[in-house]
């Protein structure tokens, strides 16, 4: 009997697909929303969240219950997928992003709606392209290839022009870094946690409402009034 119980444990459970993507939906705004607020890109929020959906829909398709909960997993999945194609449209045109944005929301209609991954065909289809037409589409959401650094380097070209500032620039802003560190210890303590929490550590106001405990239009008269204050004596 003992024997059993072990077996049963060990045994994993395969939990409802469809009942996990409903339930976990909203991870995937909330992650959407903390990666696009601190990495810099082109790419719209709900790009973000269509992109977020499919890795939730594979990561429901693909768990097992092992005594790991499923939130981990798929956030772990979810922010993976969007650093992913946030590092891909840096080396990618404004056309093959607007196809590769188009061929997800196909691609997440069809999992919504299958449970399953389309095939190239199905795909296809679903797209209103010919084979042909479909591959080619997806040809142009490849990143552009990188040339060596040897065959690419000129002399002559700005892209390899040293752009380090000048030493009078360098000690201006070493004068100014002094002048910002003198005036934000004249600040309220929450006014200086707030301006560093969204600054430095570049948190969105939501984020740190959740962390001092108030809502994010508090945090958003709190730093609009410290950051008056520090015009205030950075002119003075």
């Amino acid at each position: 009997m003992l024997i059993e119980a072990r077996n049963a444990y060990a045994t994993p459970q395969k939990l409802d697909p469809a009942q996990l993507v409903e339930t976990h939906s909203a991870l995937v705004r909330r992650i959407a929303w903390h990666v696009h607020s601190r990495m810099s890109s082109a790419i719209e929020v709900e790009d973000l969240i269509q992109i977020g959906l499919v890795a939730l829909v594979e990561a429901a398709q693909n768990f097992e219950e092992r005594g790991i909960a499923f939130a981990p997993y798929a956030a772990t999945r979810i922010r993976g997928n969007m650093v992913d194609a946030l590092r891909l449209d840096a080396r990618m045109g404004r056309a093959g992003m607007a196809n590769r944005r188009y061929l997800a929301g196909i691609r997440a209609k069809f999992e919504k709606e299958h449970m399953r991954a389309p095939n190239d065909a199905e795909m296809a289809t679903a797209a209103g392209l010919d084979p042909a037409a479909y591959h080619a589409m997806v040809a142009s959401t490849q990143p552009v290839g990188q040339e060596s650094i040897e065959d690419s380097y000129s002399d002559h070209d700005m892209w390899f022009a040293d752009m380090s500032d000048a030493a009078d620039t360098m000690l201006e802003k070493a004068q100014l870094r002094e002048a910002l560190i003198a005036n934000l210890s004249k600040l309220s303590e929450r006014e200086a946690l707030i301006l560093q929490l969204y600054f430095v550590e570049e948190l969105n106001l939501d984020e740190i409402g959740e962390t001092l405990g108030v809502g994010a239009a508090r945090v958003c008269q709190i730093k609009k009034a410290a950051l008056d204050k520090m015009k205030m004596m950075m002119a003075d």
